[in-house]
Order: structure tokens, then C-alpha cells, then sequence
């Protein structure tokens, strides 16, 4: 039986707060097998945050072990975590995080510069992925020129291009309206469907209600 995706054991985050610790996850447990979908809700400072950024790579856990794709790396190298990131983790944010005065093509292509893809094989994974969210029009027009819904659009054909294993998500429908935030829905739940995971971070339970499971935290643990 093949190991799971993602797999938490005890992992617990602390950051120091003047002469205090602010305990952001709990010995929290938790495993995501490859193609799984799941929302995690809770109140602002619950831990979700903290959690995305661990299990993408972008932080290390101050207890307990971590294992993605069967490897531990909870205690991995910087070098190491940004080469996991590029390969096998792509990333949604609230605030899209584009360079405004870059094209969608170059958006798109960012993270194939960390990767040893030749350039034509990035630039045509890129408008390959620019396609499927619908902006081949667009592509070169700068990320400023962009409507909101249009440069999710752009920051989910970025996390797409490189074929990643897991999908992270943070409140990827935040600044949005309803239907275009039903729009972006659509496009993350394709995503799902072609077998990529995806762990999808909301304050909406509309939004929640597309993942197969449901988790809700608190305090830094899942209840």
C-alpha cells in the first residue's frame, strides 16, 4: 500500500511572542492521500495558516515529523524544501501574488525558474496551463492590466503548469464576488478531478462544501 501524500505526526508550531511562546499548531495529526480534496475552516489564529505553510514546505515544525511523498522533511534544508516546492507543491493565494509588471506568460513560467526545464518546454507548459483557465487572449497583457478574477485565474495556471502532486489553497476565493469566486471553484475542482490533492483553506462554507472532507480547527488542533 502505497505511503499517504502527507502525513503529520505530532507536529506542533511555536513562535516566540516577547518573553512568551504563541503555541500556533498543537501536536496536530493529520494524513492526505494522492487525489484528496479537503476544506479546513476555523476563526483567524486557529492554526491554518501555520498549517499550509508547513505542508507546503514553506515552514519546518518545531516538534513532531512531517513526511511528504514519504520523505521526513521535517528538519530538511532550505534548498532542499525550495526544490520539493517547485516540483511537487503549487500555491493559491488570496492576494494572487503576481509581479504587476510582468506578462501572464512570465507569471505563469516563475516557477520553472527553480526547476532544470529548458525554457521553451516552461513557456509552452505555461500557455498549456494559461488554456485551460481560459486567458490564451491574454497572455500578454501585464498581471496589472488584469481584473481579480482574471489574475486567480492567472496564479492557479502558475500553481498548475509544473504538474504538481498537491494543490495548496489559502482563501483562494476571498477578494472575489460570488461568481467569480464560483468560477475559480470550478477550476480547482478540475484541477481535483485530473488527480491532483488539494487542501483548500475558507472562511465560506459554500466554498467548503466542494472538498470530500471537512476539517475545522481551533487552537491549532483539528475538532
Amino acid at each position: 500500500m502505497a505511503a499517504p501524500l502527507v502525513s503529520m505526526n505530532g507536529v506542533s508550531k511555536l513562535y516566540p511572542l516577547g518573553g512568551d511562546c504563541v503555541r500556533a499548531l498543537d501536536e496536530l495529526t493529520f494524513s492526505l492521500e494522492e487525489g484528496d480534496f479537503v476544506a479546513v475552516m476555523g476563526p483567524s489564529g486557529s492554526g491554518k495558516s501555520t498549517l499550509l505553510n508547513i505542508m507546503g514546505c514553506l515552514d519546518r515544525p518545531t516538534a513532531g515529523t512531517y513526511l511528504f511523498d514519504g520523505e521526513d522533511v521535517s528538519r530538511s534544508g532550505d534548498e532542499h524544501l525550495s526544490t520539493i516546492r517547485s516540483r511537487k507543491i503549487g500555491f493559491i493565494f488570496q492576494q494572487f501574488n503576481l509581479i504587476q509588471h510582468f506578462n501572464v506568460i512570465e507569471n505563469v513560467a516563475l516557477p520553472f525558474l527553480y526547476t532544470e526545464v529548458d525554457r521553451a518546454t516552461a513557456r509552452e507548459r505555461s500557455l498549456q496551463a494559461i488554456e485551460k483557465v481560459g486567458l490564451a487572449h491574454r497572455r500578454h497583457h501585464k498581471a496589472r492590466e488584469l481584473s481579480g478574477g482574471e489574475m486567480q485565474r492567472v496564479a492557479i495556471a502558475r500553481a498548475m503548469a509544473p504538474g504538481p502532486r498537491l494543490i495548496l489553497a489559502d482563501e483562494p476565493t476571498g477578494n472575489l464576488d460570488s461568481r467569480t469566486g464560483e468560477m475559480i471553484m470550478d477550476l480547482i475542482s478540475r484541477l481535483h478531478a485530473a488527480g491532483t490533492a488539494v487542501v483548500l483553506v475558507t472562511h465560506d462554507s459554500r466554498v467548503a462544501s466542494r472538498a470530500q472532507r471537512l476539517y475545522t480547527m481551533k487552537d491549532g488542533r483539528f475538532v
